[in-house]
């Protein structure tokens, strides 16, 4: 009963809010404004995955800003994506989920990429799927150069603990951190010779749980006990105690070349990020450069880090895939030639007046957070100095897809299912439920 109130309660918040886009839309398309396209002396095909992600989107657009032809794909579940529609898309296919039938997701991509005459294969990656796009490196090696790491450096990567183990191997700051098999080594680990406190993450990404900071140990053992006896760890799902050291967080997005940092950017970060504003952290950078270097690789990579009470830095984890803090770069026309260009570039930041982004709907939604005025304000400020990530003039019909048909749609099958969710995420196009994807 509480999956058909919410579903249907919130198809209908999104139907008050369509003729308000819609209006928008319709006035942007009348006005018929070009999007803006250089001339290339080689124009690439450019073919990007994870179509339902807003960082998709703006590489999309980055590409074709730049020049080069860009088709786009998505798993047959979201085939729905509101992003096919942008005018710096030329084409769209959807592909088997890699996750149910591997050896089908590798030769949909192989097809596609022949039929296109693909140039690079740039994955958008979901969590799930950075790994199978790193097994389908040799399959597409004779068709077209994969922009992602290979498979032993991307499980590397995603394996919180391998990581922490590997940057502290290069001489990084990372911190202290436990691979945990089993609830009973939390119970029999000696928390009195430590000055912090330690906190669980699943190792294998779990959209839900991540979020969950429970700080260890409890007040009481049995309390401990009891928490970590409801967490699925196993050998076979094995997370990570980490410390937990306080400070303030940043995120970051990093695209290599030869383990060349070409393109980075860092933001102040939150447990669930849905704004980004560019912040100079040197030592963030440096720390990054100095990581990619060693592993000398080519892919996309977005580290968390944390700056400590006494100014020191520490990296907590990295996922081997694109971070939706590239969203920065909507008017950087340099992006593409920090994918494409063989030649040595210095990194990229967002230009000095690049806007910080958000996500219209998520900011609405926000509202029904504020319990005061300097809350209040403080929501006006982001909406007046920002960008809305996925809204452009000159594109602007993925705005109205995705929240109007892409998201209802989700919302749709899972009223179908009496299937509830935790939240929506317009940022990736999806909602987020226990046990999905």
């Amino acid at each position: 009963m509480l999956a058909l109130f919410q579903n249907l309660g919130t198809l209908l918040l999104l139907a008050l809010a369509f003729p308000f886009n819609c209006i928008v839309v319709l006035v942007a398309l009348l006005t018929k404004p070009k999007l803006p396209q250089a001339t290339v002396a080689k124009a690439q095909n450019i073919l990007i995955s994870g179509g339902k992600m807003t960082k998709a989107l703006q590489l999309a657009r980055s590409f074709y800003a730049a020049g080069h032809r860009v088709v786009l794909i998505e798993t047959d579940k979201y085939w729905l994506t509101g992003h096919r529609f942008s005018r710096a898309v030329d084409a769209f296919y959807t592909v088997p989920a890699p996750q149910k039938d591997p050896e089908a997701y590798i030769q949909a991509l192989v097809n596609i990429a022949k039929k296109e005459n693909i140039d690079v294969y740039i994955p958008v990656c979901s969590p799930i799927s950075s790994y199978y796009d790193s097994l389908a490196k040799p399959a597409l090696a004779g068709c077209c150069e994969v922009f992602h790491f290979d498979a032993d450096i991307t499980k590397m990567l995603d394996d919180k603990f391998a990581f922490a183990q590997t940057a502290q191997s290069f001489g990084l700051s990372v911190p202290k951190s436990y691979k945990i098999t089993h609830p009973q080594q939390v119970l029999d680990f000696d928390f009195s010779t430590e000055q912090n406190k330690y906190i669980l993450k699943s190792i294998p990404y779990d959209s839900v749980r991540r979020l969950n900071l429970t700080k260890l140990p409890c007040n009481t053992r049995a309390e401990t006990a009891a928490f970590v006896n409801s967490l699925p760890i196993s050998e076979e799902k094995p997370w990570i105690m980490q410390e937990f050291i306080t400070g303030k967080e940043y995120c970051t997005h990093s695209t290599v070349r030869d383990g060349e940092l070409r393109l980075h950017c860092c933001c102040e970060s939150s447990a669930f990020q849905v704004n980004y504003e560019n912040v100079d952290q040197p030592e963030i950078l440096q720390w990054v450069s100095h990581f990619v270097k060693q592993l000398g690789v080519t892919g996309q990579a977005s580290f968390d880090f944390i700056r400590a009470e006494n100014g020191n830095i520490y990296a907590i984890e990295c996922n081997p895939r694109t971070h939706s803090a590239i969203t920065m770069f909507y008017n950087h026309p340099g992006v593409a030639s920090a994918y494409l260009s063989s030649q040595p570039l210095k990194p990229l930041q967002p230009l000095t007046d690049s806007k910080p982004t958000y996500w219209l709907y998520h900011e609405v939604w926000r509202l029904n957070e504020i319990r005061s005025l300097q809350q209040l304000q403080t929501w006006f400020k982001n909406i007046r100095r920002g960008k809305e990530s996925i809204f452009a003039f000159n594109d602007p019909l993925p705005f109205l897809m995705v929240h109007h048909w892409q998201i209802p749609l989700l919302l749709l099958d899972n009223l179908r299912r009496l299937a509830g969710w935790i939240r929506i995420d317009f940022n990736i196009g999806k909602l987020v439920e226990f046990g999905g994807d």
